[in-house]
């Protein structure tokens, strides 16, 4: 063993010439709010894509993990905090920044719209402004978000359907007619009213608060999912 073997330290003994890609993350937070599923979008304060929109995020530093540096970028570029993050998908298209060969791996949360209401969304580090946008009318997106936010929402729809993942989009208590919109702006498609009904009813998923919304017909029964569907679904811990 030479005297300069002997003064590296242990990893710098495992560093081969060999191309090292960076590595980024990128956060997708959906909401659904004033009938509208919306993402949290930042326009960009520098090159590549300056005042383009994009996906809150960034490179991944040396010393900290990967939703470590998640929610550090989601909190610089954002304003937001304290949200629950699930690991969803690496992106790694050859081509797929300008900057060079970059490696995103990407995380997704949804937020009630009470949560949303209360978050205080405002640009920040090289972010110049955050917005919520609804999903089915964005601006033209930076790098490869418009795909990575297409498959979120894809990977959304397919775990929606008849599961009680919609506790983390629906206030505590609701009716059947306002949980169909949520499903029917998610799934973008009308469904049957008595279809849908019989089908969310027989999931088990739901009870009946015993509570009555007032409006211009006749009163409408409130629901909320069941304790036990809520644990499940948090239980899973993993993208829905």
């Amino acid at each position: 063993m030479t005297m300069q073997s002997q003064r590296m330290t242990p990893m710098q003994q495992y560093i081969y010439n060999h191309p090292r890609p960076s590595v980024t993350v990128d956060v997708v937070l959906f909401t659904y709010t004033k009938s509208e599923l919306r993402t949290l979008l930042i326009q960009r304060g520098g090159p590549p894509y300056t005042d383009q929109w994009a996906l809150p995020g960034g490179f991944v530093h040396m010393e900290e993990g990967l939703e470590e540096a998640a929610a550090r970028e989601l909190l610089e570029e954002t304003g937001v905090g304290d949200v629950y993050l699930e690991q969803l998908y690496t992106f790694g298209d050859p081509q797929r920044d300008p900057r060079g060969r970059v490696i995103t791996v990407v995380y997704f949360a949804l937020l009630s719209a009470d949560q949303a209401e209360r978050l205080a969304v405002t640009g920040g580090d090289d972010a110049q402004a955050a917005a919520w946008w609804n999903v089915y009318d964005l601006p033209h997106l930076a790098f490869d978000h418009q795909p990575i936010l297409e498959y979120a929402l894809q990977r959304l729809r397919w775990k929606l359907e008849w599961t009680a993942l919609g506790f983390l989009l629906l206030p505590a208590q609701f009716t059947l007619s306002e949980l169909q919109a949520v499903y029917e702006t998610i799934l973008k498609e009308a469904l049957d009213k008595r279809n849908f009904r019989r089908k969310i009813l027989a999931a088990d998923i739901l009870e009946e608060t015993g509570s009555y919304r007032e409006g211009d017909h006749r009163p409408a029964k409130l629901y909320r999912f069941t304790a036990k569907a809520i644990e499940l679904e948090q239980a899973r811990r993993r993208f829905p």
